[in-house]
């Protein structure tokens, strides 16, 4: 798996993404950071945690929060965000020297907080965790260990496999050819069914990218960026083939594709793992959900490696008072098996280590093997995460793919203007 480097990072910190305020208090020290303040072996300290702010996840994570605290003697001062200003109030109080302890991050902020030099090194901890290959190198940035992965999964492709019985579908498509020849199969549904509930809306079109992918491109080729070559060009004119057939259907984002495969009218879909719940909670059919099945993303020609991009959540923690402590905490909340079967029989979110996969309560439940096993397995992170530009340059790939759907560019014409416009974002 690539990994940022602080190179990287400290670009991420270089554009308004935080906003002026945030980014003059996220510089990092001229030193890295500095030493450690405060008693590293202090049996008190804090955890950080946008999970703590969801209904669907407190009761849960505050459950491990207490076991620790009792079984270890320690005190624990929890602290939580909205996920959507998560990231901006942590930086800053990092900064500000107004946060200490263990703190949860989404995998793609890793790079953010460890331009600021402030963060554990927690090799010790990941060597004995029995976290799996993808899962431990979800937490590396730039040859430390300064993540613990929590919870380990992916963006991929799901199928509703009752409608692909109805269609005369036999079993789930592997490669690209066997894919298209199921989606015209689901399609002589009729019936409003859409084959496959792609995105087609500009704000989720950076889905493409596992598919240009899937064709060849490497789409980061150093710092060179690729989308433009002739593999990407030939995803977006099958990608176009399709929405002309009506296989796929225009203006779909991710919120409007889990609304029609919930109503038992989408095939295919991408989601991340978390997908289930949410089809669970909003189709009329109360068995649909088993009737869902992850798949790896279909493959140019058999023997390929199947494509899809890395998601999940990791534990830092920052190098100062109590740090001892809040390392140890992330590794139980991790790693303990015990612990995360317990998490994940509560919310669904798959565990990081062999032992915990391998638990009756999740080993047990098929979705959840099936999607490890057939998805993330093969997942890799998303290339533009190391520029600070990096949503820009999904809009602006996303922009010109849209384009070309609509019938106002070519393929190739489309990303060779999207690539000249993503090189101005690559700071």
């Amino acid at each position: 798996m690539t990994t940022m480097n602080r190179r990287d990072a400290l670009r991420m910190l270089g554009l308004s993404t935080l906003g002026a305020t945030a980014l003059a208090a996220c510089a990092p020290d001229a030193s890295g950071g500095g030493a450690p303040k405060g008693d590293t072996a202090a049996k008190t300290f804090g955890f950080t945690s946008w999970s703590l702010n969801e209904e669907a996840q407190k009761g849960a994570v505050q459950a491990i929060v207490d076991a620790y605290a009792t079984a270890k003697q320690v005190k624990v001062h929890t602290a939580s965000f909205p996920y959507n200003e998560y990231l901006n109030q942590v930086t800053l109080k990092l900064r500000g020297g107004q946060v200490s302890g263990a703190i949860q991050l989404d995998i793609s902020w890793l790079g953010a907080l460890a331009a600021m030099g402030k963060l554990r090194d927690l090799s010790p901890q990941a060597a004995k965790g029995g976290y799996t290959e993808v899962a431990r190198s979800s937490g590396q940035f730039d040859g430390k260990q300064l993540g613990l992965p929590w919870t380990t999964g992916s963006i991929g492709l799901i199928a509703n496999t009752d409608l692909l019985k109805k269609a005369g579908v036999d079993g789930l498509p592997s490669t690209v050819e066997e894919f298209e020849a199921a989606l015209g199969k689901v399609g002589k549904l009729g019936g409003g069914v859409v084959p496959y509930a792609a995105a087609t809306k500009a704000a989720q079109l950076k889905d493409i990218l596992p598919w240009m992918q899937t064709f060849g491109s490497p789409l980061l080729n150093g710092e060179e960026i690729a989308v433009g070559d002739d593999a990407s060009v030939a995803a977006v004119e099958w990608y176009k083939k399709l929405y002309d057939a009506k296989l796929i259907a225009p203006d779909v984002d991710r919120f409007d594709a889990r609304a029609l495969f919930a109503q038992g009218k989408a095939a295919f879909y991408d989601d991340a793992i978390i997908a289930r719940g949410v089809v669970s909670s909003q189709a009329p059919d109360k068995t649909l959900t088993e009737k869902m099945a992850p798949l790896a993303r279909p493959v140019l020609k058999a023997g390929d490696t199947p494509r899809a991009l890395l998601w999940g959540h990791v534990i830092v923690v920052v190098d100062g008072e109590g740090a001892d402590a809040a390392a140890d905490f992330a590794s139980f909340a991790t790693s303990d098996t015990a612990t995360v079967a317990g998490f994940f029989e509560k919310v669904k979110l798959p565990p990081t280590t062999t032992a915990g996969l391998a638990d009756p309560k999740v080993a047990g439940d098929t979705f959840t093997t099936d999607w490890t096993e057939k998805i993330t397995k093969t997942a890799t992170p998303n290339p533009f995460w190391r520029y600070a530009g990096y949503a820009q340059i999904e809009s602006t790939i996303a922009e010109q793919v849209q384009a070309v759907l609509v019938g106002q560019s070519s393929a190739k014409e489309a990303l060779a203007k999207a690539a000249e416009t993503a090189k101005g974002l690559q700071k």
